[in-house]
């Protein structure tokens, strides 16, 4: 199979064109077998509809599983369907196994890995923290059948396939880049919360120690009181008994009320920042499928995972008016757009990208853009790739040849190439 990048003039008259978006009618049966199944396994959000049926396959099952442990701690439920809980565990492990198989031999078609022999490839791949899920979820049962194992352990380890979701789930993807960008606020913002909760502890330890030795009696076991009065929880079963040591407890209360939240605002402000930067998560196989990033180095594709945002429009949304000033470049994902020009217009699709112009030159929209269907789209924008250009500078080359081919091929004149080649001409006399 081949998927293809459209590019279809409308009102010209010109017949379709069809360029190939990921070529997997090449080589060897078991290479076109292993690509389908990387685009399928490995792309992420895209408009490939295995992909999708993949994913809402395995979320579903992932679900079922984790409602089937649940169900059958029921002791009656257990009785009257053990059997039933047991066949569809086997089943549930017979996919788990065989999606754990295909994805090791696949990722020798992952762009950053490329380049590398098979078996370190698969070894890397074996180690990623996906990876590691997903054969901590089928090895205690394979385990099992060689060693004798309570049947309880077995049940409460069944639970870790709700971690498999992770690798389907946007929502936790984003908070882990959230967690990511802000380590160094959050990791300061936990240094403060300790140092709260010693200061707290030992306030009370000398307050209340000698009347309540207990559970004053020492500063770590003052710490119980402290962790739940600056969590503002305040259980009860520790209290301070003098007049002093409620007034302590009480501005405890007060510092807790905005220390302990700290973290949860960074957090919640860095989600917020990450959700309307990012529509959608913008995954390794996404960026690798789009035709223009084919062919880079696996360090250009890594740095523009990171620069790429992601959009979502509704259908019948105007993505720009001609004669507006152009500042981003767009790769469609999914979904469809017509570019409607003075002399002519064009439908473009999976795979195709517009405004390119607005990388190189400051110039005006061409076209009116208007969305045909709701569409997923990476945007570039103009510092993000001149960001690009300054790490990596043979990446003009590359984005120059893509956008003369589609020029050539629509029987339009290559500016864009033209401007390229005099950058890199000042560029080598500046040197």
């Amino acid at each position: 199979m081949m998927l293809w990048r459209r590019s279809r003039k409308l009102s010209a008259g010109l017949p379709v064109r069809r360029e190939p978006l990921y070529d997997t009618q090449t080589g060897p049966g078991s290479v076109r077998l292993r690509q389908r199944l990387y685009l399928i396994l490995e792309a992420g959000k895209t408009g490939d509809q295995a992909s999708r049926l993949f994913d809402w396959f395995m979320v579903s099952l992932i679900l079922a599983n984790v409602l089937a442990f649940a169900a059958e701690t029921e002791p009656w439920i257990a009785a009257q369907y053990g059997q039933a809980f047991s066949l569809f565990n086997l089943i549930s492990i017979g996919i788990f196994t065989c999606e754990y198989l295909f994805r090791l031999w696949v990722c020798v078609d992952h762009p950053p890995l490329k380049g590398q022999t098979p078996f370190m490839v698969r070894v890397k791949w074996a180690l990623t923290p996906s990876m590691l899920i997903d054969l901590a979820v089928i090895l205690p049962f394979y385990l099992s059948m060689m060693l004798t194992v309570d049947l309880r352990v077995l049940r409460v380890v069944r639970l870790l396939r709700f971690l498999k979701l992770a690798r389907f789930s946007p929502a936790l993807h984003s908070i882990g880049r959230v967690l990511a960008n802000e380590k160094r606020a959050i990791l300061g913002a936990v240094i403060v919360m300790f140092g709260l909760l010693v200061f707290a502890a030992t306030g009370i330890y000398w307050i209340e120690g000698r009347i309540q030795p207990e559970v004053f009696g020492s500063v770590p076991r003052a710490m119980w009181w402290a962790l739940a009065t600056l969590t503002t929880v305040g259980y009860g079963d520790v209290v301070p008994i003098t007049p002093l040591g409620r007034l302590f407890g009480g501005l405890v209360m007060v510092f807790g009320l905005g220390m302990f939240a700290l973290p949860i605002a960074i957090v919640s402000s860095g989600f917020s920042r990450e959700i309307h930067r990012r529509d959608f998560v913008v995954s390794w196989g996404m960026v690798a499928r789009v035709p223009l990033f084919q062919g880079m180095k696996p360090a250009v594709l890594a740095d523009l995972v990171d620069l790429l945002e992601a959009q979502v429009v509704e259908a019948n949304t105007v993505l720009a008016y001609r004669g507006d000033a152009a500042d981003a470049m767009y790769f469609i994902v999914v979904g469809r757009v017509h570019v409607a020009f003075e002399d002519r217009s064009i439908e473009l699709g999976e795979g195709d990208f517009f405004g390119e112009m607005a990388l190189i030159a400051n110039r005006r929209r061409s076209g009116t853009i208007v969305s045909l269907t709701r569409v997923h789209l990476l945007k570039l924008g103009v510092g993000q790739f001149r960001q690009i250009l300054a790490h990596h500078p043979d990446a003009e080359a590359h984005i120059a040849a893509a956008v003369r081919d589609r020029g050539l091929a629509s029987g339009e004149t290559d500016d864009l190439e033209q401007e390229i080649a005099v950058e890199q001409k000042e560029k080598a006399e500046t040197d």
